[in-house]
């Protein structure tokens, strides 16, 4: 039997789905800048695999295979919706309507009603900003690293909150709302923030950046349910917390699915079953 391999080559990780020999998905991701890692990959461990691409950098990552190797592609918003929908099937979760914030290298904002889904919007903030930034604060490049130093920072020497401000005074919001991302730095003389600290600000810049636009969206639209995914989100529990308490915050409901990441994935595996 001829296995079947879904691929989302994005800007900064490609990430593979296939049926395993249980007949359950299993996943691997890789780096976009080494293409001929996912190559190497499939041909050792999948050589007479059928695959289906979707993602920005699809056609890149087809250059790397046999020309005569045919490898359909499909919409990057339809794979990644198709892969939502079923992982919300998977684990029981049926609203009528949501938000869907896609966290790849910026975010990516869609409505899903039933069967139907349409894109609103986007930003440019998302996990190219936290490795970026990251990068340019502290020199740390490495998305495993950035998250495990940003748990054992504080963002109490970084950003200013409304309580900051209004200290003696009536608040006029929830004092514990940021005011002004990294608008602490400057009132520190001693400028004595440390690299922890300053990764934990960039992961709130991201977390309140992303979960803001949703919920006005969200608010737009008159839907509760914002379901999270991305692979910025993959082991990151700082971002998923700062993400979950500002949307509830807002009383909308977060929801992040078991493959965060995997959803443009698992929607072109489905495309590449479907045909057979």
């Amino acid at each position: 039997m001829t296995t079947r391999i879904g691929i989302d080559a994005g800007g900064t990780l490609t990430k593979v789905a296939y049926w395993d020999e249980n007949n359950e998905i299993a996943f691997e991701r890789f780096l976009s800048t080494d293409f001929q890692k996912v190559k190497d990959w499939i041909e050792s461990n999948h050589a007479n695999a059928s695959i289906c691409v979707t993602g920005g950098r699809a056609e890149q990552l087809k250059a790397y295979f046999n020309p005569t190797l045919e490898i359909p592609y499909i919409v990057e918003f339809d794979a990644t919706m198709n892969g939502v929908m079923y992982q919300m099937k998977r684990e029981l979760i049926e609203p009528k309507a949501a938000i869907i914030a896609n966290i790849g290298t910026g975010t990516s904002i869609h409505i899903m009603e039933g069967n139907i889904h349409k894109r609103l919007g986007g930003t440019g903030i998302g996990g190219g900003t936290l490795l970026g930034l990251s990068m340019a604060l502290t020199g740390i490049s490495n998305f495993e690293e950035i998250v495990n130093h940003s748990l054992a920072g504080s963002r109490s020497s970084i950003d200013v909150l409304v309580s900051d401000i209004y200290k003696n005074n009536k608040l006029p919001i929830k004092g514990t709302l940021t005011a002004s991302n990294f608008g602490a730095i400057s009132l520190n003389a001693e400028n004595d923030t440390n690299p922890s600290d300053l990764l934990a600000g960039v992961q709130g810049i991201i977390g309140e950046v992303v979960a803001s636009l949703c919920i006005q969206v969200a608010d737009a639209h008159q839907v509760e349910d914002i379901i999270y995914i991305g692979t910025t989100l993959e082991d990151n529990e700082l971002l998923q917390k700062i993400i979950q308490s500002y949307t509830v915050l807002k009383q909308k409901k977060p929801i992040f699915l078991d493959k965060h990441g995997y959803s443009g994935a698992i929607g072109s595996l489905l495309e590449n079953t479907k045909k057979y």
